[in-house]
């Protein structure tokens, strides 16, 4: 696994709120292994589109820097157009709300990253594979191996965009409000508002014909809100 810095090249240079600028490439890993959306922007046309998309990394991956994986159906305009592509990926978690003594002060505690690189359509078929099994792995993790293998109807439907990890940056904000020191004294409250996820459980299908599974169970025990 890499153990290079974040922010190689100019693109993916933080140049403000240098104070929030998070420079360990591990300390990005860990953010995409929990973070669960991503956003991917591509010039489509004459305009840019952003859309979201369930992801995962291999860290390991053929690519530089390590291999974020998107996927979607091949009949996708804005895939086609992504393909061989530069195309900016972020993926943020909101974790609270900040309320400052002032406008100008209120904020939100985040984390978030962003990665830029050319898009790569996953030809291979045993990577392909790996891929989809890691995106499906990332959302409930031990799930890939529970389920039948893709049908080739399937697999044919769908395409993987590989984006390497290689430019990437990321930035975190933490704690209360920064407040002039005239607004503190005015007595105006400030704080902030943690946020986190939390799951109501898992609910069956209607034509379920089993238990929930444990990695079902386990997956959303993991967001309690504790």
């Amino acid at each position: 696994m890499t153990t290079t810095p974040l922010s190689p090249t100019d693109r993916t240079t933080v140049s403000r709120g240098r104070n929030r600028m998070v420079a360990d490439r591990e300390e990005l890993h860990r953010f995409l292994d929990v973070a669960l959306v991503a956003h991917l922007g591509v010039l489509v046309g004459e305009h840019p589109l952003v859309l979201p998309a369930a992801f995962a990394v291999d860290v390991d991956g053929p690519d530089e820097g390590g291999s974020l994986y998107v996927h979607g159906s091949v009949a996708a305009g804005w895939l086609r157009q992504a393909a061989g592509a530069t195309v900016c990926v972020t993926v943020t978690e909101l974790d609270g709300l900040v309320a400052g003594r002032s406008a100008f002060h209120h904020s939100m505690n985040y984390r978030s990253a962003v990665v830029i690189g050319a898009a790569r359509v996953v030809d291979d078929e045993a990577e392909r594979a790996h891929a989809l099994d890691l995106i499906v792995d990332h959302m409930i993790p031990g799930r890939a191996v529970t389920l039948r293998p893709s049908t080739r109807k399937e697999l044919a439907a769908t395409a993987v965009l590989a984006v390497p990890l290689h430019e990437a940056s990321m930035k975190a904000r933490a704690g209360g409000p920064v407040d002039e020191p005239s607004d503190v004294a005015a007595g105006v409250w400030g704080g902030h508002v943690p946020l986190r996820m939390v799951s109501d459980g898992a609910v069956s299908g209607e034509d379920s014909h089993d238990r929930v599974p444990a990695d079902v169970v386990a997956r959303a025990a993991s967001y309690d809100g504790r």
